[in-house]
Parts: C-alpha cells; structure tokens; sequence
C-alpha cells in the first residue's frame, strides 16, 4: 500500500458522508502515522497539529489524550489486536493498525461509548484503507465484547515475571529489567511496579518561570509554586501562560529545571564566569542556564552538534537579554579557547545523549524505539563528551554529569568509568546537598550516593541523574587512565 502525504488524511479512499470523523480523531492519526514514519516527536508534533487543525479546548485536550494513551499503550494493545485478529501485528497493514490502536484506546481506556469509538474508527479506516473497513469492524466489534480486566488477563497469558510485567505495562521487557536494576541499586526493587505505571499516566505540565526577567506571576490565572524547583511553577492554562510571555515561562519539567540550577547554585557566582552547555539541544536547560548568568553577571556559550537543534536552542534563549553564542559543533572536539575560555569555562552543563528512559510518560514512542544494543553505544559517546568537558574545565571549575535516564549504565556506570580515568583531577561534589539545598521541600532521595536520582512515581519529575564534580588539576591533557 502506498503511503499517502502527510496531512492529508481523509484523501486516500475518498470521502462519503458516512466517512465523518472527529477532528480530534484525525488529528491524533496523523501525529500516530508521523512517529511511525518519520520518527517524529508526539511531544512536538502534536501542538502544531492541534494549532493547524484549530481544535477548541476539549477537542485539543481529546486528541491529546487518544495519541499519548495510544503510544503509551501500544504494545498492550497490539497484543489485544492480535488476539482479535488472530493474526500477527506485524502482518496488519501499518495505517489500519494504527487506525486499529486508536480504537483499542478508545474502548479499553476512555469512557467514549463503545458505538461511537467502533463507528468512527471504521470511517476513519475507509479513509486510509477502504478495502480494510470491514476488518477494522470486525476487529474493534470482537475486542469491545470482552471487559478490559479479561483483555489483560488473556494479553498475560503464559507469561511470567518481568516479561508478565512488560506486556501488562505495555514496556519492552529489558526496559522493565533495566528499572528493576536502577531501583535495587536504590535499595527499592519494591517500587517497580509504580515507576512502570508512573510511565504510563499522563504528566502534570510543569511551568519554569526564567529568573531576573520581571515576570509578575499574580497576573496568571491559577499560578502557584511547583514542590522542588524555585522556579518552577503550575497554572490553570500553562500552555497559554507560557506563550503569553513571549519566552520568558517555560514548559518545563522540574526535574529539568533542577539539573541546571544544581549547576548554576552550588556555590555562589563570580561575576565573569563563563560556562558552558555542551549538549545544548533543544535548549530548556540553556534558557535556565542564560536567565541565571544574566543574574549572576556569568557569560554562557552553548554548544550543539545538530544545526536545527541549535536553532531550536536560539529561539530557546530569545527571551534573555543576555549575548550567547550558540556554536555548531560536534562536542568531543570542543576547543575551549575558541570559544572564548582560553583557562577553561568555570561551570559545564553536561546533559548527555541518553537512552531517554526517564521521560517515557513525556515521549511514550522513545519506549518502542530504542533496543538494549543503543546502550553500548550511548555510554561510549558519554564517556567521550565528559572527557572533553573535563578538558575543558578550569582548575577548580564545575561540571554537571545529566541524563535522562535511570540506566544505571547511564548513570552510576558511565560515572564510575569517568571518575576513575579522571581520578586525582576529578572530585565529586555533594550533589544531593546541593540539590537539597535550593529544592522547596525535601526531596526523598534513595541511599547514600551523592548522585541524586530523581523518579516520576516518586517526586512527579522525569527520571533525571545529576551529578557534580569539580576539576582539582591544572592539567588539561586528558584523563590519568587510558582505559575506558
């Protein structure tokens, strides 16, 4: 079956009046067939399409709520398919399974009327495929005869362990294992179960209100202190909030907000510093980092391998008066002196290319994208780019180790190697004291590691690591161990 063009959905089998469906609906299937065939980002695709599709309040929040719930389910539901269809998932025409899933979602998971959900899908079916509409019936009528508690009983079946917990979660089995593994690090094994449903619920919207830049949050409707971040916040309409100050409120998760203001206030700021965010893309941890050097009298450059991502961290960073350089460049063969620090910048901002596993419930298709071979790969690039951090480091400067990812190869596993290559030139700093530190309220922090890990399930944040060290030596050849 050929692909039809994106954003034209309803062209490919003609129109009838029968044919209607909800623009919700043909708003989520859009962003569902771009994640599958371009390898787009729900996260940013979905607000453009609502936008472009003008949907009211209630549509917007319908679409949302069918793409996210969707994703986030997808292995679940295309277990359930399968049982209907008796017939393998991957043997279904792409487009009608995702037709297909939207369905499922509708019928186990929502309150829409069984009548509607089955009604609308095969109209939507006859739009992408008009010879499947039959099948698409047939399938959506045999899954809404069985309740949803024994659609996960027969999806379970025959299944034991973390693979029973992978298929009733809807997660890859090693990203169930590699959760396992991060919790007992923590000594808490015992909270699998909520880490794997904090993945699948839907994320309060967090709000980052960029400091020394005015804003009088009295005048936002609903606006109050989020529980850690100092500048974080939530609102009635955070969306409209944060586009109503033309850059200067964030859409931002708190766990976000704290890795770059562990960074930014573990000890106070000399006027002239200068930092660096060496991964800056697409530049939320950048904005934080300009607003508090604007503060602090700091100069910031960010750097980013990708051209448009840099140009995602420009528009970022539009809201802050303040002259950052945003380089093009691939990180590893950073050259502090070009950049205007021929003695190393001061403060580094390492947020590392990541698995991303900490953000699943925020990008619910990261899940189904990613393979336990990336693993290798990612913590060779991590080990790479702290490397050139450290190089880059002034005697006495601060770099912050991020990812977002509890992996405890991402975390505890690419620090440890970095440590010990660096060792004599590289100290740890308490980072949990730090964050602590300029946290609202106490953050329940696993363990005695100086590391802080953060949790959706637990503290309402992505699973952010942060780690600060601070260079001892002057010695800006390279790390002291050769091995990696």
């Amino acid at each position: 079956m050929s692909r039809r063009p994106r954003g034209q959905c309803g062209r490919r089998g003609g129109s009838r009046r029968d044919d209607r469906v909800s623009p919700a609906r043909l708003v989520a299937f859009d962003v569902l067939e771009a994640v599958r065939n371009d390898e787009a980002y729900a996260n940013l695709l979905l607000p453009t399409r609502i936008r472009r599709s003008r949907l009211d309040r209630a549509d917007a929040a319908f679409a949302t709520e069918l793409t996210y719930g969707t994703l986030r389910m997808q292995g679940f539901y295309d277990r359930v398919i399968e049982l209907a269809a008796d017939r393998p998932a991957a043997d279904i025409d792409p487009a009608v399974l995702d037709v297909l899933r939207l369905g499922v979602h509708q019928l186990l998971a929502t309150r829409v009327p069984t009548h509607a959900a089955v009604y609308e899908q095969v109209a939507l079916s006859r739009r992408v495929a008009p010879r499947a509409a039959g099948f698409a019936n047939a399938v959506l009528r045999t899954i809404s005869r069985t309740s949803p508690e024994r659609w996960r009983e027969l999806v379970a079946e025959g299944a034991q362990g973390d693979e029973r917990l992978a298929r009733l979660t809807s997660h890859p089995a090693w990203i169930v294992r590699a959760l396992r593994t991060a919790l007992e690090h923590e000594s808490r094994g015992n909270e699998l179960d909520d880490a794997l449903a904090a993945d699948n619920a839907s994320p309060r919207v967090n709000l980052a209100v960029l400091p020394g830049l005015g804003i009088d949050t009295d005048a936002i409707d609903g606006f109050g202190p989020d529980r850690f971040s100092p500048i974080g916040g939530v609102a009635d309409d955070p969306i409209a909030a944060a586009e109503a100050s033309g850059g200067a409120i964030r859409v931002q998760d708190e766990g976000s907000q704290l890795a770059a203001l562990a960074l930014t206030r573990v000890a106070p700021v000399r006027p002239g510093e200068r930092w660096l965010d060496l991964c800056a893309g697409p530049g939320g941890k950048t904005a934080v980092l300009a607003a508090e050097a604007l503060v602090g009298g700091a100069h910031l450059v960010a750097n980013e391998l990708v051209p448009q991502r840099a140009r995602l961290v420009r528009d970022a960073i539009a809201a802050v008066p303040l002259d950052v350089e945003v380089h093009v460049g691939d990180g590893r063969e950073l050259d502090a002196a070009a950049l205007g620090a021929p003695d190393g910048f001061d403060r580094i901002l390492l947020d590392a290319p990541c698995t991303g596993l900490g953000a699943l419930r925020r990008r619910p298709e990261a899940r189904w994208r990613k393979a336990p071979s990336d693993v290798a790969e990612l913590t060779r690039l991590q080990g790479e780019l702290f490397d050139a951090a450290a190089r880059a480091l002034a005697p006495g400067g601060i770099l912050a180790y991020v990812t977002c990812s509890p992996h405890t190869a991402e975390t505890y596993g690419s620090l440890t190697a970095a440590m010990h290559r660096w060792d004599g030139v590289i100290e740890p700093v308490d980072t949990r004291a730090a964050v602590q530190g300029l946290s609202r309220h106490p953050l329940d922090l696993a363990g005695d590691a100086e590391p802080v890990q953060l949790w959706p399930h637990r503290h309402g944040t992505d699973a952010m690591f942060i780690a600060l060290v601070r260079k001892v030596d002057a010695d800006p050849t390279g790390p002291t161990h050769a091995d990696r």
